[in-house]
């Protein structure tokens, strides 16, 4: 049995939350640029769930921009798909099981610009959501009267700019604009992208005033990991439990969050969505969430990252269930990065609920996230996410960090990387080798060849271009550095941590 309309009375397990068929007729309120399980794990999620309890009522129209795949799963679906939610929540294991009834439609941009550009003209729409990658939302500079245009920004142009002229300029009909790329600031970048695409379209000055006192641009950062498509075995596992096939099946942790920045009293009105959803914060600032993420989630992950790999863990669940490692990560955010963040905004307490929801969250058995993944253009995630934490410990005038230091080092030895023929790095730990995707690795590979740890280490921490400041202001970094790095060169990983929790 496929799931799709059809089917949905007959399915009667109580394992499973059904949609009331109602909930297919409900108006499309909400124009989605992306299929990706992301905006269906999260901002589809929460439609769904508000739908589910009378609240929003609206569904989304999907665009479909990229050439791989087609519609024609979520046409036999009729839009329908099952979210499996597992993973642990406040030390508890959940395993929720929904179908989601957000997506009324979806239309393939190449084939349906027509059918895309009419529903711009509707007075039910009010939200535009996107998630485009951050490659996403960058300038091309095109026309928008093409079939489609090729670019996000310039089809966004495109609706609103056919909304505008079907509603002559009347400001009640302006959008609220939700970026979800993982780019900071996304909203108000979108939105200077398609002020620059309007004068290059040569649009009307009545539209650019239009364009930015009638929408709504909100800035958003979106927390929730939705891995690809299940294994074969897995989604055979879940199908025969349930007694449907679903081609569109997606898995969730069971943590989220949807932070979205506004002060406009219209725009908390139109996203009702978020009543219900209480991990939907529609608020003034998102920096406290942007933060929380980036210090104790993303700052984490890259601070163990080359550890985990020097251990020969494949992925951050086989981590976590070795004792010393969880009890290093644990130490890492909760005594060292924590102490850090603290401020007017933070508190105390935001700071520890979240560290032990990164906990659960890591410890999610039913994730496979690869620590290689993790490492992808590792030199710059760890100036952005970690460097600064060092100024701040040493501005506190703190001991150095021990478990910050040993991530740091780490990752600087697993930077000493050999070249192949082709100009690829590559670096190889226990007869196994690993292709370095960060476009630093070049200059980390002249730093470290043919110098001992001492001189590679100078080098590396002295140039600006790489941290934005000079790592030998910080006293005693140096050293420890190459210390460490001499530690890890002569002992396990494990050994050193066991030392080091000692």
């Amino acid at each position: 049995m496929q799931l799709n309309i059809q089917s949905l009375p007959f399915i009667h397990s109580s394992a499973i939350e059904v949609p009331e068929e109602s909930l297919l007729s409900l108006p499309e309120k909400v124009l989605q640029f992306g299929t990706g399980v992301l905006l269906r794990g999260l901002p589809d999620y929460y439609i769904d769930q508000a739908n589910k309890r009378g609240i929003f009522n609206g569904r989304v129209v999907v665009v479909k921009s990229t050439s791989k795949d087609n519609t024609d799963s979520f046409s036999k679906q009729n839009g329908l798909y099952t979210t499996l939610i597992k993973g642990i929540a406040e030390g508890k294991q959940i395993d929720k099981k929904i179908i989601n009834a957000a997506i009324s439609r979806v239309l393939n941009a190449g084939d349906d610009w027509t059918k895309v550009l009419f529903f711009a003209t509707s007075p039910e729409l009010a939200i535009i959501i996107s998630n485009t990658t951050e490659v996403g939302i960058s300038l091309l500079k095109e026309t928008i009267f093409s079939n489609p245009p090729k670019s996000f920004p310039a089809k966004l142009l495109a609706v609103l700019w056919e909304r505008y002229k079907n509603f002559d300029g009347d400001f009640e009909k302006g959008l609220v604009i939700i970026p979800t790329e993982l780019v900071s600031d996304n909203g108000k970048l979108l939105k200077s992208i398609l002020n620059e695409l309007a004068i290059f379209n040569q649009l009307d000055e009545a539209f650019i005033h239009w364009l930015n006192n009638a929408n709504d641009f909100c800035n958003s950062l979106v927390d929730r990991i939705v891995p690809g498509k299940l294994s074969l075995e897995k989604k055979s596992q879940e199908e025969a439990l349930l007694g449907y096939q679903d081609e569109l099946m997606i898995l969730c942790e069971p943590y989220s969050l949807w932070a979205i920045e506004s002060s406009h009293k219209k725009t908390r009105e139109i996203l009702s969505f978020a009543e219900p959803n209480p991990t939907v914060k529609v608020v003034g600032d998102i920096n406290l969430f942007k933060e929380l993420k980036l210090r104790l989630l993303n700052g984490t992950h890259s601070f163990s990252c080359a550890l985990a790999i020097f251990c020969g863990f494949e992925t951050v669940i086989q981590a976590m269930q070795e004792k010393h490692f969880k009890q290093f990560v644990q130490k890492l955010m909760l005594e060292e990065i924590k102490p850090l963040i603290i401020s007017e905004t933070i508190l105390e307490q935001n700071a520890q609920i979240f560290a032990e929801q990164v906990i659960d969250r890591f410890s999610n058995e039913n994730i496979e996230h690869k620590w290689i993944n993790i490492s992808m253009q590792y030199s710059s995630k760890m100036a952005i996410r970690n460097v600064p934490l060092f100024f701040k410990n040493s501005a506190m005038d703190r001991e150095l960090p021990k478990c910050m230091m040993l991530g740091f080092a780490a990752y600087l030895l697993f930077m000493k990387t050999e070249k192949d023929e082709n100009g690829l790095y590559y670096r190889t730990i226990e007869n196994k080798t690993y292709l370095v995707n960060d476009e630093k690795a070049e200059l980390l590979y002249h730093y470290w060849f043919g110098k001992n740890t001492f001189e590679a280490v100078t080098d590396i921490l002295n140039d600006n271009s790489l941290w934005g400041k000079n790592l030998h202001e910080i006293e005693g970094f140096n050293k420890k550095t190459v210390d460490l790095i001499e530690s890890l060169q002569r002992n396990s990983v494990l050994e050193n941590l066991k030392t080091l929790l000692d």
